[in-house]
């Protein structure tokens, strides 16, 4: 009786299985996309300076998902829905996007001014981390995703500070992306026009119904 009351309680968790749709994927284009791909690149790229401490904020991005995601699976059922909508469209959107045009950067520096541990952990995210396959930015977009996740629970809005502190470190891993030469600034701008294309399909409509369930705690 306890594990059919578990399993009724956290039905949702069937949603976690589209990691088996997206990392074969991913991974699959990661290995084929080493050599013919289009070069994405801004102007403005060139003036945005390599900096190493932003290694912080890009590697927090991975406990900022995973948090936000937990959180909301543990207490809000339908938020987390609407989260897990948001992410998987848009991921699933890079996917396509990637497969049928194939993309990469070549904004990595060779060389370091510095020598710290900030510029080793950079070396290491850059041998695990190839620069292909970064439009739209994932980083960008699944940061907005929880963030807009956030801001509509009704839960976490009597907590200002949580989600100021939210909106900050978003800011910072978003930032992180073009200091760290992880992205272009046009990988940036177009997981910013994604999201906000996303966005009104997942949360606009449940503010105009104003539903008594849209922020229901998991019973």
């Amino acid at each position: 009786m306890k594990l059919k009351k578990f399993l009724k309680k956290y039905s949702h968790a069937w949603v976690l299985l589209y990691g088996f749709i997206y990392m074969p994927w991913f991974l699959y284009l990661e290995r084929h996309v080493t050599t013919h791909y289009y070069r994405i690149h801004s102007p403005l790229d060139d003036y945005i300076p390599f900096v190493e401490y932003f290694i912080i904020p890009y590697l927090l991005w991975f406990a900022f998902i995973a948090i936000t995601a937990l959180y909301f699976f543990f207490t809000d059922k339908q938020g987390f829905y609407k989260l897990a909508t948001f992410l998987i469209t848009g991921m699933t959107i890079f996917l396509i996007i990637c497969t049928i045009f194939p993309n990469g950067l070549n904004l990595r520096p060779d060389t370091f001014a510095r020598d710290n541990i900030f510029v080793d952990m950079v070396k290491q995210l850059y041998a695990a981390d190839t620069p292909t396959n970064v439009l739209p930015s994932i980083h960008v977009f699944n940061s907005l995703g929880v963030s807009f996740a956030i801001a509509h629970s009704e839960r976490l809005k009597k907590k200002p500070y949580i989600q100021y502190a939210a909106y900050i470190l978003a800011g910072l891993i978003i930032l992180s992306t073009v200091f760290l030469k992880q992205h272009s600034v046009t990988d940036v701008i177009a997981a910013m026009v994604m999201a906000g294309a996303v966005y009104p399909f997942v949360y606009v409509p449940a503010n105009r119904k104003a539903t008594s369930l849209s922020h229901q705690p998991v019973i």
